[in-house]
């Protein structure tokens, strides 16, 4: 169950990273706002997640996810483009995220 609420919060974390670049400058309130308010609810789901999971193990996945997804989603839906560091970069962040998940024993408190 932690794992669903963490994978939704980072979800709507991406998601609201979007809208605050949409917004431009938070100038269109429609997508600051609702940026606003997804960012409000992945704080809250991370929160019930870190009742049960190892806060820096969490963080680490949260972070390294959101930074994939906020890439990929950079190069999708905003047309920019990334270097070769930048790309080598987030495949390790990516490989970091699933060695944590999959062989770590400090997931759980």
């Amino acid at each position: 169950m932690n794992y669903l609420l963490l994978t939704i919060a980072i979800v709507c974390e991406v998601i609201a990273t979007n809208l605050l670049k949409a917004s431009d400058g938070l100038s269109q309130w429609t997508y600051g706002g609702a940026s606003i308010a997804l960012y409000a609810v992945a704080g809250v789901l991370l929160s019930i997640v870190l009742k049960q999971m190892n806060v820096g193990i969490a963080y680490a996945i949260w972070a390294g996810a959101g930074i994939a997804l906020i890439a990929l989603a950079s190069i999708v839906i905003w047309k920019q483009s990334l270097d070769w560091a930048a790309i080598t970069g987030i495949v390790l962040i990516v490989a970091g995220v699933a060695l944590i998940t999959l062989k770590s024993n400090s997931v759980m408190e």
